[in-house]
């Protein structure tokens, strides 16, 4: 049976969280019921349910920023529905969307996905890896809250170009969410809790030692597995990631469909969100 024949185009509402949350721990990622409950809220979450079994099977998010920008993400699909065009289907779908509010779509790609979304018209920019680690400080303390927003919110939207405060104010209100903030207010770096492991970032500076000053003060505070994604720019902040016990897990590029200002990483950049949020 063809894929039209057994499969139907949903949107995901609120009550189908669970069910994206199913696809991507089974494809063995870190996001959280709490990230599904955000993309359904603030974006929108295209999906395929088998019409016998109601299963979903395959998703893709587009997640729109104030400023133009947009996020394309969560492109899962299940094994068994694989290489037949499904991602890609939705991902388009995720394109008319932000196109339809005139965000430029952005998203952050694997090698092996990267020659699909070439085909889709994205191009390539500044590159970074996921790094992993084993912390054993410890146990975290509560979370810092909302008193900080207005900063990180403001120095977030000058290293990514869009406004992410929504995003931002999510991240915070979670429980468990930890913030580190430099004093004078030039600086910033956010830990919060994923499914396999703390997702650090995202993490802005004015330079590359201040920026490692902040990281260093962050991971003392945590324990267990954690991931950050760091763009490969940033040279001396890898190896001392490396030097600490960190191994490289993957890399990403970033791309986009057509031109937006992602050729570089921002100076202030050093740690990015996640590749789900950018």
């Amino acid at each position: 049976m063809a894929p039209s024949e057994a499969l139907t185009l949903v949107v995901l509402g609120p009550a189908d969280a669970p069910d994206g949350l199913a696809l991507s721990e089974a494809a063995g990622w870190n996001q959280t019921a709490e990230d599904w409950r955000l993309f359904v809220r603030q974006g929108r979450v295209f999906g395929l349910r088998e019409n016998e079994a109601n299963r979903l099977v395959a998703t893709a998010a587009a997640l729109p920023y104030a400023g133009g920008l947009g996020w394309i993400s969560m492109v899962l699909v299940a094994p068994e529905w694989r290489h037949q065009g499904l991602a890609t289907q939705l991902v388009q779908h995720g394109i008319a969307h932000l196109r339809a509010l005139d965000a430029t779509p952005v998203l952050d790609a694997t090698p092996a996905g990267q020659p699909a979304y070439a085909r889709l018209g994205f191009e390539a920019g500044f590159a970074l890896a996921r790094w992993e680690g084993v912390l054993a400080a410890a146990p975290p303390a509560p979370g810092t809250g909302l008193a900080d927003a207005i900063t990180i919110a403001r120095l977030d939207a000058l290293a990514n170009g869009c406004d992410r405060g929504a995003l931002l104010i999510d991240f915070l209100r979670r429980p468990g969410t930890r913030a580190w903030v430099e004093p004078d207010g030039h600086g910033f770096v956010l830990a919060r809790q994923g499914l396999r492991a703390t997702q650090l970032g995202p993490l802005v500076a004015p330079d590359e030692a201040s920026a490692l000053s902040l990281l260093r003060r962050a991971l003392a505070d945590l324990r267990g597995p954690a991931f950050l994604d760091v763009p490969e720019r940033w040279t001396a902040l890898t190896a001392w990631l490396q030097h600490n016990g960190f191994v490289r897990q993957r890399g990403f590029a970033r791309m986009a469909l057509g031109a937006a200002p992602i050729a570089a990483v921002h100076p202030r950049l050093f740690v990015v969100a996640g590749p789900e949020f950018g």
